[in-house]
C-alpha cells in the first residue's frame, strides 16, 4: 500500500464537513444521512478521492462547497451514496397482482396502449421483470401495446441497466420458461453472464430523474407505477410530496406499487388500497 493510500484510509470526515454533506445530500436527493452512516459515507467517498486525485476529505469538501465544484461533481457524489439493491421478481406477489388483476382490469376498461414506469429502477431488474410480465400478457392480444419508462437518480446504475447484462446467478428468480424466452446466455465459452433479449430492451426507455424535482416530466399519464423500496430513505414530509407527485403522473384507475416495508398511512392521497402495498388512483 502506498503512503497516499495509507493516509487516505486514516483520513476522517470532520463533523462540520459531515453535516454539510448530509444537508446537501438530503436537500438534493431526499436521502437521510444520520451520524450512524458516517463510516459508510467515508468508505464510499474514498473512491471519489482516488478518482479525482483529491488528497483528503477536507480538500474534497472545500472543492465542493468553497470552489464551486458541486456542479461538476454532484452526479458522482450522489452515485456514491445511493443504495442500489435490486432483484428480478423481487416481492413477487406484486407481479402476480399485475398479471392477474391490474392488467386485465386496465384492458377491460378500454386501455390498449399501456404505459408503465419504474421510478427507481436501479440496475434494471425491476423494469425488465415488468417487461417480461407485460410481454407475456400482450402476446396473444394483438390490439394491446405497452412501453416502459425506467428512471433513477444514479447515472452509474442507469448505464448498467441499459446494457442489460447480469451475472447468471442474478436471473435465478426468473421462472425457467421466461428465462428461455427473454434471457440470452453468453456465446463465449466460460463466461458466466447473461443478457436480456433485444425485444425486451427495446421496450424500455431509460432516463435520469430526481424524485426531489418539483414535477416529473414523464409524458402522458401512466397506467402502472412501481416506486418500491425508495420511500424508506425519505422522511415523512418527503414521502408525502413524492407520492403526491407520483399520483399526478398516474392515470385515474391506474395502479401504484410501493415496497412491502413502506406505507401511505396518514397521507392525503387519491389512492385506494387494492392489495398489500398496491393502490389504485380514484
Amino acid at each position: 500500500m502506498s503512503l497516499q493510500e495509507s493516509q487516505s484510509l486514516n483520513d476522517r470526515i470532520s463533523k462540520r464537513n459531515f453535516d454539510r454533506l448530509a444537508a446537501f445530500i438530503y436537500d438534493y436527493s431526499g436521502i437521510k444521512m444520520p451520524p450512524t452512516k458516517l463510516t459508510m459515507l467515508e468508505g464510499r467517498l474514498r473512491r471519489r478521492l482516488r478518482a479525482t486525485s483529491i488528497p483528503s476529505f477536507d480538500a474534497y469538501c472545500n472543492f465542493l462547497f468553497n470552489e464551486d465544484g458541486l456542479e461538476q461533481e454532484v452526479v458522482h457524489l450522489i452515485d456514491a451514496v445511493t443504495t442500489n439493491k435490486t432483484d428480478f421478481f423481487r416481492e413477487a406477489k406484486h407481479f402476480d397482482f399485475m398479471r392477474e388483476t391490474a392488467l386485465p382490469h386496465l384492458v377491460e376498461t378500454g386501455h390498449r396502449r399501456l404505459r408503465a414506469w419504474s421510478a427507481a429502477c436501479s440496475t434494471g431488474a425491476e423494469p425488465y421483470t415488468m417487461a417480461m410480465v407485460l410481454e407475456e400478457f400482450v402476446e396473444e392480444r394483438s390490439d394491446v401495446q405497452y412501453s416502459i419508462l425506467a428512471t433513477d437518480l444514479s447515472t452509474d446504475v442507469l448505464q448498467a441497466a441499459r446494457r442489460g447484462i447480469y451475472a447468471d446467478d442474478l436471473v435465478a428468480p426468473v421462472p425457467v420458461d421466461l428465462r428461455h424466452k427473454y434471457v440470452m446466455a453468453a456465446k463465449q465459452h466460460g463466461r458466466r453472464d447473461v443478457r436480456i433479449s433485444p425485444r425486451l430492451r427495446s421496450r424500455i426507455g431509460f432516463a435520469r430523474l430526481n424524485l426531489m424535482d418539483d414535477r416529473y416530466p414523464v409524458g402522458d399519464a401512466m397506467h402502472l407505477i412501481f416506486c418500491r423500496n425508495v420511500l424508506i430513505y425519505f422522511d415523512k414530509p418527503t414521502q408525502a410530496n413524492v407520492l403526491s407527485r407520483l399520483c399526478d403522473c398516474l392515470l385515474p384507475g391506474g395502479f401504484i406499487f410501493i415496497g412491502h416495508s413502506e406505507s401511505i398511512t396518514g397521507f392525503d392521497l387519491p389512492l385506494k388500497q387494492v392489495s398489500n402495498t398496491v393502490f389504485r388512483r380514484v
